[in-house]
């Protein structure tokens, strides 16, 4: 299928029920969809391969129809609405929120509103990453059981005839105002019979209880201000991208999206990376949601339970903890708009990146102090982490952006050492903890000074990506934002005029400049970061810029789709690229609000 016929990125909705999401086009489509968990293989995957991937589409037949879509306020109830001459429709798309993975399904409400449309439904699951064709069985007019012939099935069911074509499920109905048809697609056992509740439940008690769940759970937050609508609806995306099972959170929903369209920087998402959960943990903690940041923390002290070395903790882990995440290709696959390959698993899991050990330790310390105390044998964890870090904060690594060429001293490393060790000393202060604070203290000191010194190059101005460069990266906005550097520091203030002139257009940021010197080990080009824009808006609000970051601010909400979504990246034709939703540009946009909203009430920096 051409290229072209692919919806943009950003024309996706997403659902989800905090085991898995799945992405609903604008057309009505679901084309993503992994099933039972984030990590999961996709039963769905037209977003990777039209014509192999299988999709679940409900499209009015005749007309020209106009298609809008929203999410009902303050929920993950998707509503995608077909207007036309004819009529007008309502589809409600949601995933009822459950304890179990294992009883997930997805539910699609049709409504006719006004007048009179007639719709074609077409079900056509593709298992395993679309390398199986499942097997079809009819159970009855309205029910069809589809299964591997082995262990794993989905039942569809609907109070309207389906028809069993060769590969897919087919539904063809008209419908008039004030009539309504449903589908529920349930993850069942093939051996049992057709499971109860029946479709009322799931139309009535499911709907009302699933909008009651986020209404409830988005009540918590502690925002107040200018950018409300945004910020929670950044902070349900957080959420849908957290697991209710194991406090893990995905770094975003996908797989597989380009970085640049028709390139293979196409990597999966779909894991738990140690720092983007950590920088989640903070959005969680600052806006008051108790629960999911001591799942979290549950979650990293599991992880650092009976580690005999601190390097044996990985970048990241597998929404259970798993760490096997081998990567691999999905050949059979055309990818996006013909970006290939198509990547499942991430070999990045096996580098070594010094800085996750400060975003870990920062969020125990933010933890500690805004949550609940820590034991002391988790203490105990955590220090021989911070004296890891005392040993090793020389070490070569991989980076924040998970170089694949050759390690390096990175800057953002050596700020993040700093970081681990100063939260160390500040949690045994606060605590009475036993440990060896001369040690520490001379330890950070010494990084403190390699940082200013070493990584400092006049003829930029700037501080620059690694010792000894001439490049600039845009992670260095990290600098002031954990704390330091004052905002107000010359060679910061210097280093922040050096980023805007190489690194960004207008509120646009580039994390680095692969046409300006930098390298990466990889092929190809790449777009703007957008979680570096809201570091660098954050930047300027704290260096008292204040008109300037809310300008920015207001631009950088311009470039998130219609719902509100951000993707990892946007082309300079304002086109969103890379995984979606992702994570990391969601924390960064809230952290942004929150920090504008303190300066502009006059709060202290």
């Amino acid at each position: 299928m051409p290229r072209q016929d692919y919806p943009l990125i950003s024309d996706y909705g997403l659902i989800g029920n905090l085991h898995t999401t799945a992405l609903v086009s604008r057309r009505g489509s679901i084309d993503y969809m992994p099933f039972t968990r984030f990590d999961s293989p996709t039963i769905f995957a037209a977003l990777l391969d039209q014509e192999k991937g299988g999709n679940f589409s409900i499209e009015p037949i005749d007309g020209e129809v106009r298609v809008k879509q929203l999410y009902l306020p303050d929920t993950a109830v998707l509503l995608t609405r077909f207007l036309s001459e004819a009529g007008m429709a309502e589809l409600a798309d949601f995933m009822p929120v459950k304890e179990q993975e294992e009883h997930c399904s997805a539910v699609r409400i049709l409504r006719c509103i006004k007048g009179k449309l007639e719709f074609r439904v077409i079900c056509k699951p593709r298992f395993d990453y679309a390398r199986t064709i499942p097997q079809f069985r009819k159970e009855g007019p309205n029910s069809v059981l589809m299964s591997d012939g082995d262990n794993f099935g989905v039942r569809l069911r609907s109070d309207s005839a389906l028809e069993v074509k060769e590969d897919c499920i087919e539904a063809v109905f008209t419908l008039e105002e004030g009539q309504e048809v449903s589908f529920v697609l349930d993850a069942v056992n093939p051996d049992e019979p057709a499971p109860e509740p029946g479709l009322a439940y799931y139309c009535n008690t499911a709907f009302e209880d699933t909008i009651a769940f986020w209404e409830e759970w988005i009540g918590q937050a502690k925002y107040s201000g200018r950018w409300e609508e945004i910020v929670n609806r950044s902070l349900i995306t957080l959420k849908l991208l957290t697991s209710h099972r194991y406090g893990s959170i995905v770094a975003a929903a996908t797989f597989g999206l380009p970085e640049a369209i028709g390139g293979s920087r196409n990597w999966d998402y779909r894991y738990s990376w140690i720092r983007d959960s950590a920088f989640s943990m903070y959005a969680f903690v600052r806006m008051g949601f108790r629960e999911e940041a001591g799942a979290f923390i549950k979650w990293i002290k599991e992880r650092c339970r009976g580690l005999k070395n601190a390097a044996n903790i990985q970048l990241m882990y597998a929404v259970d903890g798993g760490s096997e995440i081998d990567e691999y290709t999905l050949d059979h696959l055309a990818g996006y708009r013909d970006s290939r390959p198509v990547r499942v698993g991430n070999a990045a899991s096996k580098q070594f990146q010094l800085d996750i050990y400060g975003e870990l330790i920062d969020t125990v310390y933010l933890f500690n102090r805004h949550n609940d105390s820590i034991t002391f044998d988790f203490w105990v964890e955590i220090r021989e982490i911070v004296n890891f870090v005392c040993e090793n904060w020389q070490r070569k690594g991989h980076g924040i952006w998970e170089v694949r060429s050759e390690t390096r001293e990175f800057l953002h490393s050596k700020v993040m050492s700093w970081v681990a060790i100063d939260r160390g000393i500040r949690i045994a202060e606060a605590r009475s903890f036993p440990a060896p604070l001369e040690k520490w203290r001379q330890t950070r000191d010494a990084i403190y000074e390699d940082i200013y010194y070493n990584y400092w190059n006049e003829d930029k101005q700037a501080f620059v990506q690694y010792r000894g460069a001439d490049v600039l990266d845009a992670s260095a906005l990290l600098i002031p934002l954990v704390r330091l550097l004052s905002p107000y520091e010359p060679r910061w203030q210097s280093t922040l005029k050096a980023i805007e002139k190489e690194l960004a257009t207008d509120t646009l940021v580039y994390r680095y400049r692969t046409d300006n010197g930098a390298t990466d080990g990889l092929e190809g080009a790449e777009e703007t970061f957008s979680m570096c824009s809201f570091w660098y808006i954050e930047n300027l609000a704290k260096a008292g810029q204040i008109d300037k970051a809310r300008l920015y601010f207001e631009k950088m909400l311009g470039y998130a789709n219609h719902l509100g979504l951000f993707s990892e990246m946007i082309a300079l034709n304002g086109e969103q690229i890379g995984n979606f939703p992702q994570a990391f540009t969601h924390l960064a946009l809230i952290s942004a609000a929150y920090q504008l909203e303190h300066v502009m009430r006059g709060g202290r920096q």
